[in-house]
């Protein structure tokens, strides 16, 4: 008998690279973000999460990262549900350039 729940050694994930162009990965995002937004998160974001059940407008949008320096990379900001800290720290940023 074998074991299913290993993922096929051939299945990859498009991801996003640090110059916003898809990629395939063998490994899964660590990330995800919005690409009309450029907002990007953890998986588990509530924020995120309640858009996908709202519909298919959002998911259609879905992009994600390797990791949180690839997203900030690619011109994405930390969402402020889910990345509270990080997103503060942008927004300060943001308001010292202005």
């Amino acid at each position: 008998m074998t074991n299913n729940a290993s993922a096929p050694a051939n299945k990859t994930y498009r991801l996003l690279g640090a110059d916003g162009r898809p990629y395939q990965s063998p490994r899964k995002g660590l990330f995800g973000g919005h690409s009309r937004s450029k907002i990007y998160g953890r998986l588990d974001c509530p924020g995120a999460l309640r858009a996908i059940k709202r519909g298919q407008t959002y998911q259609r949008h879905r992009v994600f990262f390797a990791d949180e320096a690839t997203a900030v990379a690619a011109g994405y900001r930390p969402c402020a549900v889910c990345l509270r800290d990080a997103y503060r720290t942008w927004r300060d940023r943001q308001r010292d350039k202005a």
